[in-house]
C-alpha cells in the first residue's frame, strides 16, 4: 500500500471513525481505476459527493464508476436533466448534477431520498445541496495538480477499503 501505489492515507487523530485518502490522477487510466474502486465498494443507500471546480473531472469520474458497474450506454452529464438513473446488474445508480440549482430547497423536488432507498447516488456540485445530503457520504474533492489531478477522499471508516483495493 502507500508509496508504491502513490496513495497517501491518513487517519484523523481525534475522529478515528473517519477515512481520508489522496489519490493522484495523472491520466484517464488512473481516474478509471479510482472509479472502479468506488464502484466495487458502492452499496444501496450510499452517496458519493463529487466536488471540484468546472472541468475538475467530476463527470469523468462518475462515468468511470458507472462503466465499472456495467453501464455501456453513453453517460451524458446530467447538467440539464439534473438527474439520470442507471439500472446496473446489482445496483440502481442515480447521477445528480446540482450545478443549476438556485437553492438547496430545490433538492426536495429531485427525489434524492427515493433514489437512496432504491440504490446509490453520485452527486456533482454537492455544495449546492447545503445540509440536505446524508452525513455518511463519501466525498471526493477533485483538484488540478502539477501532474494532472488529485482526488481527496473523505468519509466514514467503511470507505477505508478503497485504500486497500
Amino acid at each position: 500500500m502507500g508509496a508504491e501505489r502513490g496513495l497517501e492515507l491518513s487517519q484523523m487523530a481525534d475522529q478515528s471513525s473517519l477515512f481520508q485518502a489522496v489519490f493522484p490522477l495523472p491520466d484517464l487510466t488512473a481516474t478509471a481505476a479510482l472509479g472502479a474502486r468506488i464502484a466495487a465498494a458502492l452499496r444501496r443507500g450510499d452517496t458519493v459527493a463529487l466536488a471540484g471546480d468546472l472541468g475538475a473531472g467530476k463527470t469523468t469520474l462518475a462515468r468511470a464508476i458507472l462503466a465499472r458497474l456495467g453501464v455501456s450506454e453513453r453517460v451524458p452529464s446530467p447538467t440539464f436533466t439534473l438527474v439520470q438513473t442507471y439500472d446496473t446488474a446489482g445496483l440502481r445508480v442515480s447521477h445528480f448534477d446540482l450545478y443549476r440549482l438556485k437553492s438547496a430547497a430545490e433538492m426536495d423536488e429531485l427525489g434524492l431520498e427515493e433514489a437512496l432507498d432504491l440504490g446509490a447516488v453520485l452527486i456533482e456540485w454537492p455544495d449546492r445541496a447545503a445540509n440536505r445530503l446524508p452525513l455518511d457520504r463519501l466525498t471526493v474533492e477533485l483538484r488540478a495538480a502539477e501532474d494532472g489531478r488529485r482526488a481527496a477522499l473523505s468519509g466514514p471508516a467503511r470507505w477505508r477499503e478503497l485504500a486497500d483495493a
